[in-house]
């Protein structure tokens, strides 16, 4: 790669980027810029590295990775879009691309809807800049042509479909909040599935983030390479919104901590979060798994018992079955996970209802035990198909906390189902301002299977006497009249 023009100069030129990161307010993220290129500072932007970096000297050649961790508003995705600007549109990469050969300028968010705001903020700099608007040949819903045989697209964070092409820069959005029910890891995985991609173009990887859960890629990254204790090739910025942008007043800052302090000390002053932490690691997760076990037949004497989260066919969640027996192993009970079933929406929950009440026959059992979520309907429909359903008394957390300790003991195996294996890895154990602690998804994310599965493998457990209620029952309970 070699730059056609400085990156200074091009910030400082109308006729390339001099119009979209000019202002005082811009100067923080200004130095960051040209510090992950290697070029010199001036004093005060030196000042502005130093405080948002905890490093004495910036850089003096360009850096393999730029980190840059900020609260909300900071500006951070507009900086890095004029970067973006600069790497497709006024460096050469023909010493690393082959005769025909594109390169690619990545931009990956955890949707292509979420990525589309740095693709938007590139083509506003293109746009605005008279001299790199000619290099634009074609433009998509997610991608853009330019002349000089790079292209910059976005792509959704999903690693299987990342690998491949020859990219130039990646840029990482948001890469704090990656979800996936597919993978217990989605950031580190997509990372590691692009760095190969940079090799041979030399390209820089650069990710945005707002802090939140201690864990992930942007908090491991954070914890290893902020400050002095870091790989010089490996930039690391952190700080709140006002540190980066001033611009941001300080009286909406602290109306957003007088509603929740927790909150907005992530998302305006950057701090990783203390209330939320991992409920479960993955590598106790991936212990309770049976490598290649995907379903379990009935075994003439085992005792089953079923667990449904029930689903109305439409919005967001999933109707999900799990199925499990206990078994006696050495001196101790074990729960075994025989089958698992989940339906996503859209569907018709009649069709679903017959087809989960036939698996629960399958297995012997005339009777499952279900979640709250409609439950006089859940009961009656059920019932045609000749399963009875009693309602359990014990909220999902309860059930979560339940699975924890056979989990950590080895007590439970698992089928090796990736979308249960995320779920249960992308569990948050959240504590709220009245002490009191829950564990549910993350935002963004989805425990329909684990639900169900948690609630098949602790019933397993306790014999199959699990405390269920009928729903007057609870509903008495939770009026206090009994």
């Amino acid at each position: 790669m070699t730059p056609l023009v400085s990156l200074r100069a091009a910030l400082d030129d109308a006729a390339l980027l001099g119009g979209v990161m000019g202002g005082e307010s811009r100067e923080p993220m200004r130095a960051l810029l040209l510090a992950s290129q290697g070029e010199q500072l001036t004093a005060s932007e030196l000042e502005h590295y130093r405080r948002l970096t905890q490093r004495e000297a910036p850089p003096t050649q360009r850096v393999r990775e730029m980190h840059i961790l900020a609260g909300r508003r900071s500006g951070k995705s507009s900086g890095v879009a004029a970067l973006a600007c600069y790497l497709s549109g006024l460096c050469d990469y023909s010493d690393a691309l082959q005769a025909g050969e594109r390169g690619l300028v990545l931009c990956i968010a955890a949707s292509t809807r979420q990525a589309r705001t740095i693709l938007d903020y590139i083509s506003g700099c293109l746009d605005s800049s008279p001299a790199l608007s000619r290099l634009v040949t074609g433009r998509t819903q997610w991608a853009l042509s330019l002349s000089n045989g790079i292209d910059v697209e976005v792509r959704a964070a999903d690693h299987r479909g990342l690998r491949g092409p020859t990219v130039v820069a990646a840029l990482a959005d948001e890469i704090c909040h990656w979800r996936s029910d597919e993978s217990a890891s989605p950031d580190t995985e997509i990372i590691a599935a692009v760095r190969p991609s940079l090799v041979t173009t030399r390209g820089q990887l650069i990710s945005l983030g707002s802090p939140h859960a201690k864990r992930g890629f942007g908090y491991q990254v954070w914890r290893k390479h902020f400050g002095e204790k870091g790989n010089p090739r490996i930039l690391v910025a952190w700080g709140p919104t006002r540190a980066f942008n001033d611009t941001v007043p300080a009286e909406e800052v602290a109306a957003a901590y007088e509603e929740d302090a927790a909150r907005a000390s992530a998302e305006w002053d950057a701090q990783w979060r203390s209330d939320i932490d991992t409920f479960v690691s993955p590598e106790t997760v991936a212990a309770c798994v049976i490598p290649g076990r995907f379903e379990l037949p009935r075994v003439s004497g085992a005792r089953y018992v079923g667990f449904i989260d029930a689903s109305g066919g439409s919005g967001g969640d999933s109707m999900t079955l799990a199925i499990s027996h206990r078994e006696r192993v050495g001196e101790r009970d074990i729960a075994v996970l025989d089958a698992v079933r989940e339906v996503r929406p859209p569907f018709s929950p009649d069709i679903v209802t017959a087809e989960f009440a036939g698996i629960v026959r399958g297995y012997g059992i005339s009777r499952a035990t279900a979640d709250r979520w409609g439950a006089d309907w859940v009961t009656e429909a059920f019932a045609k198909h000749g399963v009875r359903i009693e309602q359990c008394a014990k909220p999902k957390s309860d059930l979560y906390r339940e699975l924890l300790a056979p989990l950590n003991s080895g007590r439970i195996e698992l089928l090796d189902n990736q979308r249960l294996i995320a779920q249960l890895c992308g569990l948050e154990r959240r504590t709220a301002r009245s002490g009191r602690d829950s564990v549910d998804h993350g935002q963004g994310g989805h425990d329909d299977v684990a639900n169900a599965c948690a609630g098949a493998l602790v019933e397993a457990l306790s014999g199959g006497q699990m405390m269920v209620f009928s729903e007057q029952m609870i509903r008495a309970l939770e009026m206090g009249i009994v």
